[in-house]
């Protein structure tokens, strides 16, 4: 094979060799042939498909550039954010409906000044000392019950945020762009703060049933100081009275 592809080559190279040497205006049956000129065409043709490529490359670029703004810009399907309301708007029903002393300075304020006094008892009447005695009782047993409420609702919500957050992990997970993403990010965010809420309710009334009860022992404590005064004061407190128990 070698011995007939050099002759050839060699006969290809000589013709190209007359084709250069030729002069620029040396015709081919009728057609001017000018050398320069079509290595010059060949060049110009060469760029020109070069220049088509790359706009054909940034076109692609950009479309595909607009689909990831597409993917980017698109909501997340999935949203929580209506049973993640409802759980907390349970909550504050509770804290709306706490019994005897409401969750409201000024009530706290009118209760303790009427049933829980840090004054004298001297000019409050043996009955009005026994009213607020069962008052503060039912205080204190009213205030242990709205904690149970309270402790039951927040339990109960366990189940809900365990669904929320698996189905907003999962989201997460499988989100198209970066909105999706952060979306589901934002409504994790709002189921930790429904259960800071819940937290926040069940501390507030068990510490409400604590206070209290504390409150209601100090006061019965003055009571009772104030009941012993009077039982034991000079003539107008308890007196001895002769009694017959049989008669003849």
């Amino acid at each position: 094979m070698t011995r007939f592809r050099k002759p050839t080559l060699a006969l290809g190279v000589a013709a190209l060799a007359l084709m250069i040497a030729a002069p620029a205006d040396a015709q081919f049956g009728g057609i001017v042939y000018d050398p320069s000129n079509y290595a010059q065409n060949v060049l110009t043709a060469a760029r020109t498909l070069q220049q088509i490529n790359n706009q054909i490359t940034q076109i692609q670029n950009q479309a595909q550039s607009l689909i990831n703004q597409a993917r980017n810009l698109t909501n997340l399907p999935t949203s929580m954010l209506s049973s993640i309301q409802q759980d907390i708007d349970r909550t504050r029903q509770l804290i709306t409906q706490a019994q005897q002393i409401a969750y409201k300075v000024e009530n706290i304020d009118q209760v303790f000044s009427q049933r829980y006094p840090s004054g004298s008892l001297t000019g409050t009447s043996s009955g009005a000392l026994v009213t607020n005695a069962q008052t503060r009782w039912t205080d204190a047993l009213a205030s242990y019950q709205d904690a149970l409420r309270t402790g039951a609702t927040v339990t109960g919500n366990i189940d809900g945020t365990r669904d929320q957050a698996s189905t907003l992990v999962t989201a997460s997970q499988g989100a198209t762009g970066a909105l999706q993403a952060a979306q589901a990010g934002n409504q994790l965010v709002a189921l930790q703060t429904r259960q800071l809420a819940d937290l926040t309710a069940m501390v507030a009334a068990q510490s409400r049933a604590a206070a209290i009860q504390a409150a209601r022992a100090a006061a019965d404590e003055a009571q009772g100081r104030e009941q012993t005064r009077r039982f034991l004061a000079p003539g107008a407190g308890y007196v001895p009275h002769s009694v017959t128990l049989f008669h003849d």
